[in-house]
């Protein structure tokens, strides 16, 4: 391929027609057929859970994870608009992220649902929306993700190979560890909810979130692994190192996220599994991405093995009542897990 052609080169590309990336197309028409909305959430079952059946350490758990999905998805979202729109240079690409700032948006509005609905009281709202910058482990998940959204918020142009290396290292951080690594675990602490037969609105919820994640994620290692046929030179010994380092931080970040919110003893959790839970999805990202896996660990959740076995069945056995259009495709998910 031509340079001219490059998929990070600088501009603004307009003509969809001949299409260069038509993978990236089919994505967005995927994207559109997964359509759900806040509204068709019943948290109605939830609430009696967290005030009948649940240990203050369950509610602990439950309020640090709401906390940080406050703000989780804004910061995806302002990333997304302030660097990956600017830089990924194919109209389809562009209208892909179009429609992902749609489904941030609709997270964003899911979990303030959510923690309206867990937390009637006006001062715990407040103090769950103040978390990134109170509560330390929140607080240490944010700046990580403000150190990566900082390291290209002054690139104008990716006019050099370090430019686009930067803006490479932006976009795995985003899809392989916020993504890919903080909300997945956030996933698994819901769905061992679920198996404990808990918080069935928040897991029904999780489940379209999820949908959409995985999308997202399939995006930008889509765009990687075109970047990497176009500019092979990118993917070094080098880069290897730099996003190991980089996933060895967000582990650590979440580590110390599941201290503080497994800290009151959650039934059926430990932070030693965690933290190899953590390690098992790392080498699935590093797979993703085409590197070598670090870890080599299993995963110690064997109710995330159930979940696979529950999520095909919703999603692609039946069509979804409460869909707003029939979802139809694939999603392997030995990658997600």
């Amino acid at each position: 391929m031509n340079a001219s052609s490059r998929l990070l080169d600088p501009g603004f590309a307009l003509t969809l027609r001949p299409m260069r990336y038509p993978q990236f197309y089919e994505m967005y028409r995927a994207a559109i057929r997964n359509t759900w909305t806040v509204e068709e959430v019943d948290f109605g079952m939830d609430t009696a859970d967290l005030k009948q059946k649940m240990s203050d350490a369950d509610r602990h758990l439950v309020e640090r994870l709401i906390a940080f999905f406050a703000t989780g998805d804004t910061i995806v979202s302002n990333n997304l608009v302030l660097n990956l729109y600017q830089h990924i240079n194919a109209p389809e690409a562009r209208m892909f992220l179009s429609r992902q700032l749609y489904e941030e948006a609709l997270h964003v509005q899911f979990y303030l649902t959510l923690l309206d609905t867990y937390l009637p009281d006006p001062e715990a709202r407040h103090k769950a929306f103040a978390a990134i910058e109170t509560i330390a482990s929140i607080r240490a998940k944010g700046d990580f993700c403000f150190k990566w959204m900082d390291s290209v918020q002054q690139l104008d142009r990716l006019e050099t190979r370090e430019h686009r290396r930067q803006f490479l290292l932006n976009l795995i951080c985003f899809a392989a560890c916020i993504e890919g690594l903080f909300f997945f675990a956030a996933f698994a602490y819901v769905y061992h909810f679920r198996a404990r037969g808990l918080l069935h609105g928040l897991a029904g919820g999780t489940n379209w979130v999820f949908r959409d994640e995985s999308g997202h994620m399939a995006f930008a290692f889509a765009v990687i692994e075109q970047v990497r046929t176009e500019e092979p030179d990118l993917f070094d010994e080098t880069m290897q190192a730099d996003v190991e380092t980089m996933l060895e931080e967000a582990i650590t970040c979440e580590t110390q996220f599941a201290e503080d919110v497994l800290a009151g003893g959650v039934a059926g959790l430990s932070l030693k599994d965690m933290r190899q839970y953590l390690e098992y999805v790392a080498d699935q990202r590093l797979r993703q991405l085409g590197m070598t896996p670090k870890y080599g660990v299993a995963n110690p959740f064997d109710f995330m093995d159930l979940q696979d076995v529950q999520e095909v069945t919703n999603f692609f056995e039946r069509r979804v009542s409460a869909y707003q259009v029939g979802v139809e495709g694939e999603v392997a998910f030995d990658m997600a897990f």
